[in-house]
């Protein structure tokens, strides 16, 4: 029996790789002779960069760039197996959690430092780069990653704007001679799990700034900026970027991509599964076990598990989710390729001993699953099955 253990990571507990290892050591003490093949999921987010590595053979990269307050933040990046793809997770440069919660202000942070990631994988001798949108601190269109790179948005008076969503509606001029010549020649393919426009009430501003810290106000004055960006690429590129889906993710750093990087916007489970090969995997599987740290109505909108499911179902392969919560209207994803659906947690219990003991409870739960399994294979060799409820 082959077995294809694709999770993606439990959110501050376990990283996709730690539950695929847990997932294989729970089922092992029931299969131990089954073939597994442990494939960390990441539908563009947190843990993206450690999931491609992981899979690939590749390697993770330290670097110091600028946080989204402008201080010097430690960051990282992955190149791939290949040798000739990096992947980056913009949540690593310029993410809401580097941002005390007293601080968070997208008029002001910056998505600098991701345009700071991208040129350090450039000195890898790369091809493609990879950047998953999610997490953001920012609301600047990626002007500042593009300020990295060598874009210069000039004021009136010709000086460069500053950090920050706010600064943007002082744009007058844009200047792409200084654009890092080497980008030309690099492919992009941005993760991206929402189809947020750019602007408007279901815009980058409207829908993800209150998170941030953007007040009422502060959103108006937001999607007034992003309004102006817009109005300026259309009149130096010709390119309409309002409307686009994808273009409000992660503060419009979408928009800015595809803007000057022609970069496109794929969905990030779909950009992990390919890079990973599971569909090489699932060809020759007889079950496939996926999940997240919480499964409820909102999986179905391009997180792991659908995703995994739906590349099983092209196999008729049986798709087994566990999650460490189980959400309302989680049953919908019965409706979407997953078979049967288990929560980890053996009980009420607090917050953080779930967290603290998640590997355990992980584990646990594919015992119980490998042996439901294995009575299941044995009662079906009985050839009549009588079943007794008292």
């Amino acid at each position: 029996m082959k077995i294809i253990i694709a999770p993606d990571s439990f959110k501050e507990s376990l990283t996709a790789a730690e539950v695929s290892q847990a997932i294989e050591n729970g089922m092992k003490s029931i299969f131990p002779s089954a073939e597994y093949v442990k494939l960390p999921m990441a539908d563009g987010g947190e843990g993206t960069v450690q999931s491609l590595v992981y899979t690939t053979g590749g390697k993770l990269v330290s670097k110091v760039v600028t946080g989204p307050l402008g201080e010097p933040v430690s960051s990282f990046f992955g190149i791939l197996g290949d040798g000739k793809t990096a992947v980056i997770e913009m949540a690593a440069a310029a993410g809401l959690d580097l941002v005390p919660r007293e601080k968070r202000n997208p008029l002001v942070t910056t998505s600098y430092g991701v345009g700071e990631l991208i040129l350090e994988a450039l000195n890898y001798d790369i091809e493609k780069i990879i950047i998953g949108l999610g997490g953001s601190a920012t609301n600047d269109a990626g002007a500042g990653m593009l300020q990295a790179l060598g874009v210069h948005f000039l004021t009136d008076k010709g000086s460069e704007i500053g950090f920050g969503g706010g600064e943007l509606k002082k744009i007058r001029t844009i200047d792409v001679s200084r654009l890092d010549e080497r980008l030309k020649s690099i492919s992009f393919e941005v993760a991206c799990d929402v189809d947020t426009p750019l602007v408007g009430q279901k815009g980058a501003s409207a829908i993800f700034g209150p998170q941030k810290g953007a007040t009422p106000d502060i959103v108006k004055v937001l999607d007034g900026c992003l309004v102006h960006f817009a109005d300026c690429i259309q009149h130096t590129f010709g390119k309409e970027i309002r409307n686009v889906p994808g273009t409000g993710a992660a503060g419009g750093l979408g928009g800015g991509i595809i803007a000057f990087l022609q970069a496109e916007l794929k969905s990030g489970i779909d950009i992990v599964m390919e890079a990973a090969k599971l569909s090489e995997h699932l060809a020759d599987a007889d079950l496939v076990i996926t999940g997240e740290g919480k499964i409820d109505q909102q999986t179905v909108f391009g997180k792991t598990p659908i995703g995994v499911a739906k590349a099983a179902k092209n196999y008729n392969l049986p798709v087994i989710a566990i999650a460490g919560q189980l959400g309302p209207g989680s049953g919908i994803v019965k409706d979407h390729g997953i078979d049967a659906l288990f929560s980890v947690v053996p009980g009420v219990i607090e917050l953080d001993t779930a967290l603290r003991n998640a590997g355990q409870y992980v584990e646990r739960c594919a015992e119980d699953i490998g042996a439901a399994l294995r009575l299941g294979m044995d009662l079906k060799t009985n050839k009549e099955l009588k079943v007794i409820i008292s």
